[in-house]
């Protein structure tokens, strides 16, 4: 990656700077810049006329911003104020400014441009990157857990590289979750690609985990999201459809994964568009 960049869309709300303190954290770990997007669109206008501030005093407050992030983690961080799409824009600029990462906060009401719910998905599936959703919690930007959940209708194999990448900058240990299946063919899908990716992993000399979930668990998302917490997870790993049409944009888990409700930071992968991935960080 020829900038490595990492890319932060913010509209100054608690959990954007969540995100920010997120990005700046993991940017100093791999000694990546940083750089902070604020969308302009109808809702930053009606922002700025109820705060009685104009677009110069937005951009001072963005520039200001980004100056004092930057001494205090020491990574360099620049700013981009654009007009246009929220969805469109975040698209653009990572693709533009070469971004490896896109780290999202998504919140429920708070903040104005309220990225949350189907908002934040779209943005998601309309990101080349790979995008981690942060939520309002604080976060120690050191991943010791990564959790890998593996299912029979995605493809959690192109996960891999970037599951490598990461575990090698913190020393982090992966947990692969393969998702129990009732049907044989079915269930020895999934062992086959699980043996794959140990194997990887073993080469490659990760420290990995695997854990088996049970039929009588409860729905795959639940059963991931407990053994996160209850294992200290601070990273959970997904596949989203991205424009591949034999996939959805997301399952249900899915959604329930980015928007669980301990506020676990989870990384998403669009199938279709997997050169991070491939790269790895």
């Amino acid at each position: 990656m020829a900038n490595k960049t990492i890319l932060v869309p913010t509209d100054f709300s608690e959990v954007c700077n969540n995100a920010v303190n997120h990005g700046l954290g993991l940017a100093k770990h791999f000694g990546y810049s940083v750089v902070m997007l604020h969308v302009i669109n109808k809702e930053t206008k009606s922002y700025i006329k109820k705060e009685g501030i104009d677009m110069e005093g937005l951009e001072k407050r963005l520039q200001d911003l980004a100056a004092e992030k930057s001494e205090f983690y020491g990574v360099e961080t620049s700013y981009i104020l654009k007009e246009g799409n929220i969805f469109d824009v975040i698209s653009e600029t990572a693709e533009f400014q070469n971004a490896v990462l896109v780290i999202l906060g998504t919140h429920g009401k708070v903040g104005f441009q309220r990225l949350t719910g189907s908002y934040a998905l779209k943005v998601i599936s309309n990101t080349d990157a790979a995008t981690i959703v942060v939520q309002k919690k604080e976060l120690n930007a050191k991943y010791k857990n990564i959790i890998f959940p593996v299912t029979v209708s995605s493809q959690d194999r192109q996960k891999v590289g970037l599951a490598i990448s990461i575990a090698r900058t913190f020393d982090a240990t992966i947990h692969i979750i393969p998702k129990f299946e009732s049907e044989k063919i079915s269930r020895t899908r999934i062992m086959n690609v699980v043996k794959q990716i140990k194997d990887t992993f073993a080469k490659y000399n990760i420290k990995h985990i695997d854990k088996v979930t049970e039929p009588g668990g409860g729905n795959f998302a639940k059963q991931v999201i407990d053994y996160t917490v209850v294992n200290d997870g601070d990273l959970i790993m997904i596949m989203t459809g991205g424009d591949n049409a034999s996939l959805p944009m997301f399952d249900s888990w899915d959604e329930q994964l980015v928007f669980n409700s301990s506020q676990i930071p989870v990384i998403c992968l669009n199938t279709a568009r997997l050169s991070i991935s491939r790269a790895g960080l």
